[in-house]
């Protein structure tokens, strides 16, 4: 069974950066597509950014020229580097394939907030 873990989250101020990992263990994870998604109390999982095995990259239009999303195969983990982050970003970041096809991991919280 594959196994998502996140982590690298925090409380941070607004402007303030922060860099999220998630390593996945029990797949031939450089064959899928990997995204970063988050959850906010009362609304559903948003897919922020996704990259795929060939390194094609996709940002919803909220986090364009803030996030970046990188992979290193060879330690089956995805990053996500955050900067310019506002209070509205504040939520439960997780990661998954793009489309979801494991079950998920316990997500990282990001608060932002002075």
């Amino acid at each position: 069974q594959v196994q998502l873990v996140e982590s690298g989250g925090g409380l941070v101020q607004p402007g303030g950066s922060l860099r999220l990992s998630c390593v996945a263990s029990g797949s031939r994870f450089s064959i899928n597509a990997m995204g970063w998604y988050r959850q906010t109390p009362g609304k559903g999982r948003e897919l922020v950014a996704s990259i795929t095995s060939l390194g094609s990259i996709r940002y919803a239009d909220s986090v364009k020229g803030r996030f970046a999303i990188s992979r290193d195969n060879a330690k089956n983990t995805v990053y996500l580097q955050m900067i310019s982050l506002k209070p509205e970003d504040t939520a439960v970041y997780y990661c998954n394939t793009s489309p979801v096809a494991f079950y998920w991991g316990q997500g990282t919280q990001v608060t932002v907030s002075s």
